[in-house]
């Protein structure tokens, strides 16, 4: 995928990974739509002259339907969706308690990005050379125990994203971004020994993306253990690691 000439929205971008992904491909020549709730992070990231912010909540269908309306007005030629935005937190499914927790990732991390495809697709069928992306997880592929539910819906737009590659075959290119643990400030991983470094992620991520012909998932070295764990006959033995962590 070529990664210069762009036009990209992507979501969740005031921070973490999203907002290292909307600098890099700003940097190499796209021109980037980032999207997020907060007026003051957004005004932080769009200090770069390729960065144009958006306020957008993707929990929220109403926001939803004026950021795209608005989105596709400014930027008619947008050819690239990347669909990053999420939550992650812990919840500890033996009190009762968190169902609010859960109620909120399952919005944020599945039905946002659902919401955004169904406004979003009919437009990129009709851009050659379009582009969707969804950001997953390698906890998609083995859970931390510790936030069941985040994992869950992982799992869940995994599975989404591999319906609607068959579903747009020849028309839309569609790719899984499946990170590791990084050290951002989700789940306070930003010092922790077992993340990958920021910037090592996004190098080694924006390099495979960039590859002709794009693969359908976007794995680095550092997933690989979780992602291809059920193939290598290792999945029990990952399980208990990430459970011991959190204990």
């Amino acid at each position: 995928m070529d990664l210069t000439s762009r036009t990209v929205l992507l979501t969740g971008a005031t921070s973490g990974i999203g907002r290292g992904l909307a600098e890099r491909l700003a940097d190499a020549g796209s021109t980037v739509v980032a999207a997020g709730r907060r007026a003051d992070l957004l005004a932080e990231v769009a200090a770069h002259p390729r960065i144009h912010p958006l306020t957008l909540d993707v929990t929220d269908p109403a926001s939803v339907a004026s950021a795209v309306a608005e989105l596709l007005e400014r930027f008619p030629a947008l050819d690239t969706v990347l669909l990053n935005a999420g939550v992650m937190l812990p919840e500890d499914l033996t009190t009762g308690d968190d169902l609010a927790t859960a109620e909120l990732t399952v919005a944020t991390n599945l039905l946002g990005p659902l919401r955004l495809a169904a406004a979003l697709v009919p437009h990129l069928l009709d851009r050659p050379g379009a582009a969707l992306v969804t950001t997953t997880s390698g906890l998609a592929y083995v859970p931390l125990p510790v936030t069941p539910t985040y994992s869950a819906t992982k799992a869940a737009l995994a599975s989404w994203t591999e319906s609607l590659r068959v579903q747009t075959a020849g028309r839309l290119e569609v790719v899984e971004l499946a990170p590791p643990a990084v050290r951002t400030g989700l789940m306070g991983q930003q010092d922790s020994p077992h993340a990958m470094p920021l910037d090592d992620f996004l190098t080694e991520s924006l390099s495979l993306l960039a590859q002709d012909p794009t693969p359908p998932q976007v794995l680095v070295e550092h997933v690989h253990p979780l992602r291809f764990a059920r193939e290598r006959g290792t999945y029990s033995d990952v399980l208990a690691m990430l459970g011991a962590r959190t204990r």
